[in-house]
């Protein structure tokens, strides 16, 4: 496997309550993280993806189950002595030093003498694009230059893996964007494997290689951005990963009914039971308005309408007695109450488990 490869087997945190029961942040979780790969841990506030980060680093000492860097051992390598490094949504820096002392004390923690730290330390300022900031200190930065300050520090020790706690968590919008290009960027340059936590959605689509999404301790699933996105593989998933309509629909032996419009029956799940009902996720970039009713459209009202500055979104409620989304054109003006028909993509439905 390429260098900076993680493998985790059977991890498992617990922690105890004020109550005197047992927590699980982690229950068992098995997963396997490419060298040179960014990796992204996505899910909402709680559900253990930071737990394993500390875990990676050596913040906390796991419960049960193994951790691997590179085939070796890495959860019984005490934290200093592990080829990681983390850089926090703090970014603690040291607030007495200059950016230039704060990049070299890493390395001369490791044994570099000062005098050979320093040319390191111009090639971290050139990397993270800071050439010429090496006298100022922290409070003289902006929190954008703050962050570049903090990767160049964690980068100078030439780790092969750099754990990223929600780092752009502080930032403003347009400043977040920003330094979401500049990481993929350096990571792209260096080679070094990443592993960013997140429960920014739209983050961890835009800039993960692969994702794990987390539930309560577990994960729900792993793959690329388009899988997550596209074939998501319970409601859960479905509905953390951006926007999207559940259906509900009736399994008939001639197909599947959404309303009064018969959907191919190819969408199923495997052993799906005729009689019953399936539940299926739709994208709302997945439906679109048309001009007029044919087999394949449902007649709709619109209930809410949302402005977002390229398109809008419609909440819908079908004849059938669905509520689904759509994104629609800004300048066709629709509003409340408004009669329309809309089609559905329906090879882009997703059945998922409930």
């Amino acid at each position: 496997m390429p260098a900076g490869s993680i493998e985790i087997r059977s991890l498992r945190k617990r922690f105890g309550s004020p109550e005197g029961s047992f927590v699980d942040a982690l229950a068992g979780v098995d997963l396997d993280i490419m060298g040179g790969s960014f990796f992204v841990l996505l899910g909402p506030s709680g559900c253990g993806k930071t737990t394993l980060l500390r875990c990676i680093a050596g913040l906390e000492n796991p419960t049960d189950g193994t951790i691997h860097l590179d085939g070796e051992r890495l959860d019984t390598v005490a934290p200093y002595a592990r080829k990681v490094t983390t850089v926090f949504q703090s970014y603690a820096l040291f607030p007495h030093m200059t950016v230039a002392q704060n990049i070299s004390f890493g390395l001369e923690m490791s044994g570099h003498r000062r005098s050979t730290a320093k040319g390191r330390v111009e090639e971290m300022l050139n990397l993270v694009q800071m050439e010429g900031y090496g006298s100022r200190k922290p409070s003289q930065l902006s929190g954008g230059q703050q962050q570049r300050v903090a990767l160049a520090r964690a980068l100078a020790v030439s780790p092969s893996v750099l754990l990223l706690d929600e780092p752009l968590a502080a930032l403003d919008l347009k400043l977040r964007r920003g330094m979401q290009v500049e990481l993929k960027r350096l990571q792209r340059t260096t080679g070094v494997t990443f592993v960013f936590v997140t429960h920014d959605q739209a983050e961890a689509l835009s800039m993960g290689d692969r994702i794990a999404v987390f539930d309560r301790g577990a994960i729900a699933q792993v793959g690329s951005p388009r899988e997550i996105y596209d074939a998501p593989t319970d409601r859960f998933v479905a509905d953390f990963i951006g926007e999207t309509s559940f259906v509900d629909v009736d399994v008939r032996v001639d197909g599947v009914w959404v309303g009064d419009m018969l959907i191919d029956s190819r969408v199923l799940a495997e052993g799906a039971a005729v009689g019953g009902r399936q539940t299926f996720s739709l994208r709302p970039e997945r439906v679109r308005v048309v001009a007029t009713a044919n087999a394949s459209t449902l007649r709709a009202r619109v209930d809410e309408v949302e402005y977002r500055g390229g398109d809008v979104l419609l909440l819908l409620d079908t004849a059938g007695g669905q509520k689904i989304l759509c994104r629609d054109d800004p300048s066709a003006g629709r509003g409340p109450g408004d009669e329309l028909f809309v089609e559905i993509d329906e090879g882009s439905m997703r059945s998922v488990a409930t």
